[in-house]
């Protein structure tokens, strides 16, 4: 097999809606018993300026995303700085010649474009230290949604203009954006943030302060139950872990299975759990459980045991981002080379990256991966004005924050302010266009969505 692969599409989204009674246990809890907002009087809070010396955050005038931005870029930026918008606007327009896939030009650009002009703001906080690739993949769906809706004429003949943020993954900074974010009137909502883990503690500061986050990347379960201010156009974990025992036990006739995840993540053990019960309920079961998290994890050892406990699959489950990412991930493709085939791989969207190929090649051929989107299975035109900007093709997560964007752009046209963006999104009659069709939310703020497998193969 060539060492470059690519990943097919081979399972459609009949399974997530054959499981969302089994998901209902996760998700559909009464919404009576989620938390509520403390209440707050946005018209005397005081506004919270995204100033000059806040390093982390830019809606044009400073660099986040480039340590050595090019020179029409660096310009652009000045420029926007001093307030000379128009001008700033043609250089980005120059920046995006030269770099035609940046997002962050194109964001610049159109914020530049809004000049004094009255705006609705949204704040887009990305792991840009921690996972570059990733940042620039959720500022492209947001880049798309905002370049769509400013040149419909905006909402309500408003403009959107896009606050984008470093949060570098990290737990206590995302906090302390949030804290900031809500403590700003002037924006209305937040899409973001990457990882379940970070997600899950700047939720707490956006239910306290009655700011609508929607997350397009954090999938653990525990999300559905931080309270009424926090969506998702992700689907849970728990539809991705039903998705694979459904392939596991309908498709290949395996019921017993090793499952191999990362106790410090959110996003890692809620997909253990769900595969776990899921694989239980078809009258199976998880015969071996390794932690990439403790101190004694091998490899060899734990490829040993899986065999004397007699597992016919292996589910993989390591955390993309967070605590020990990359270790429990260059583990990940170290337990396939040993495998080298012999046992059936499952993971979930963690594994969805380029690094999966790069690394895993040949070992990791015919691996089934749960996804929550998939380019190859939707009929809008997202995909082809996502072409036409980027000039090449965008996953999951650029589709993804395009839904989220979208939908606090749909619920800003019913009511500008912050408690009525929180009630159109929970109406059960809302809905907005995404990248794959219609986004609509469960009262949990999960979004009642599919489910793909895609399957690893040579290319």
């Amino acid at each position: 097999m060539s060492s470059r692969a690519k990943i097919k599409l081979i399972f459609l989204t009949a399974i997530a809606t054959l499981n969302l009674t089994s998901c209902q246990g996760w998700l559909l809890q009464d919404s009576a018993t989620k938390p509520t907002a403390k209440s707050t009087n946005q018209t005397t809070q005081k506004s919270v300026e995204i100033n000059d010396s806040d390093s982390r955050v830019s809606t044009g005038d400073k660099i986040l995303l480039d340590k050595n931005p090019s020179t029409p870029k660096q310009t652009a930026a000045n420029s926007y700085e001093y307030g000379n918008y128009q001008q700033a606007a043609s250089q980005w327009e120059n920046s995006l010649k030269i770099q035609r896939n940046d997002p962050e030009s194109l964001i610049y650009l159109n914020n530049a474009r809004i000049g004094t002009s009255p705006f609705y703001s949204i704040a887009i906080p990305v792991p840009i230290d921690a996972e570059i690739n990733v940042a620039k993949e959720i500022l492209r769906g947001a880049a798309q949604a905002q370049e769509q809706i400013n040149s419909s004429g905006g909402i309500n003949n408003k403009p959107v203009k896009l606050i984008i943020a470093n949060d570098s993954n990290d737990l206590n900074i995302a906090k302390e954006l949030a804290d900031r974010f809500s403590k700003n009137p002037e924006i209305l909502g937040v899409v973001g943030h990457f990882s379940s883990d970070v997600t899950l503690e700047a939720a707490q500061v956006y239910q306290n302060k009655g700011l609508v986050v929607i997350s397009p990347t954090s999938t653990s379960t525990a999300i559905s139950n931080v309270g009424s201010y926090e969506f998702r156009t992700v689907s849970s974990d728990c539809f991705a872990g039903n998705a694979l025992v459904e392939h596991l036990v309908n498709q290949i006739q395996i019921i017993q299975a090793a499952v191999v995840y990362n106790s410090a993540s959110s996003y890692s053990t809620s997909m253990r759990d769900v595969f776990k019960n899921s694989l239980s309920k078809k009258d199976g079961a998880v015969v071996a459980e390794f932690n990439f998290n403790q101190p004694n994890f091998d490899i060899v050892d734990v490829l040993a045991e899986i065999k004397e406990k007699n597992a016919q699959a292996i589910a993989l489950f390591p955390n993309s981002s967070g605590i020990n990412a990359l270790e429990t991930l260059d583990k990940t493709f170290l337990l396939a080379s040993i495998n080298k085939g012999e046992l059936p791989l499952l993971g979930g969207d963690s594994l969805y990256k380029l690094r999966t190929l790069q690394l895993g090649q040949d070992n990791v051929r015919d691996m089934i991966l749960a996804v929550p989107w998939n380019t190859d299975n939707t009929d809008s035109g997202f995909v082809e004005l996502a072409t036409n900007l980027w000039g090449g093709a965008v996953n999951w997560r650029s589709a993804l924050t395009y839904d989220a964007t979208m939908a606090l752009g749909a619920a800003i046209k019913q009511s500008a302010t912050r408690a009525s963006i929180q009630q159109a999104l929970l109406d059960p009659d809302f809905s907005a266009a995404g990248a794959s069709g219609e986004i609509t939310f469960l009262p949990t703020g999960d979004r009642a969505g599919e489910v793909q497998l895609v399957k690893v193969q040579a290319g």
